[in-house]
């Protein structure tokens, strides 16, 4: 379990083609301190276990499925990406509950810079965007986001400069994809509903604040 709150920008060193998979190694100090045979890191939203661990970088083996339903075949070597470790029993949940389970990929569509912020615009596949809502949680590449505005193939985020700096989104352009993994609440409420003949109720439009 994740919270999608960033701890480095690591970098891809190798990658190696196998029949059916790609391993990757990846450099990231940060997550590979005391990291074991096993362990799991999120890599760019992408909960991958650990094969090999030296210095700092690690390695991961990434099979077809994965690949295919995420943006990380796209990675090659000198490829940034974001790095996470699982949240430990009792830290703070600093994001939101983030499974590493990639649901779809969008792709960025425009960025509209600020004075202090930047909003993004990320496509949305169809069959997603049921599960996003005006203020609600997203994640973007292993990023815990507040949606601004959702529409029927599209949504908004608005960054700050910290998440500009230190995560992958800062150098994302038009056209780049990203990994998006839909709040896990959403999906369980609906097929709790489904069981039961009942209908999700609409919720109203409302303003808050974002993250």
């Amino acid at each position: 379990m994740f919270t999608g709150i960033v701890e480095e920008l690591g970098e891809v060193t190798a990658v190696e083609i196998l029949d059916d998979a790609s391993r990757f190694r990846l450099r990231g100090p940060v997550v590979t301190q005391g990291a074991q045979h096993g362990d799991s890191i999120a890599v760019n939203g992408v909960c991958l276990t650990v094969v090999e661990h030296e210095g700092d970088e690690f390695t991961a083996d990434v099979m077809a499925e994965t690949l295919d339903r995420s943006s990380l075949g796209a990675l090659t070597v000198g490829s940034r990406v974001n790095l996470e470790r699982p949240m430990a029993v009792g830290e703070r949940l600093g994001g939101h509950i983030v499974q590493g389970h990639v649901d779809g990929t969008g792709a960025v569509i425009e960025r509209k810079p600020s004075e202090n912020w930047e909003i993004v615009k990320i496509s949305l596949p169809a069959d997603l965007s049921r599960y996003v809502v005006e203020k609600g949680s997203i994640t973007v590449d292993g990023i815990s986001l507040t949606v601004v505005d959702a529409g029927p193939d599209f949504f908004t985020v608005s960054l700050i400069p910290t998440t500009l700096d230190l995560t992958t989104l800062g150098h994302k352009q038009a056209g780049d994809p990203v990994n998006l993994e839909v709040d896990v609440i959403a999906k369980y409420v609906e097929r709790l509903l489904g069981a039961r003949g009942e209908q999700p109720v609409a919720l109203p439009d409302t303003q808050g604040s974002g993250r």
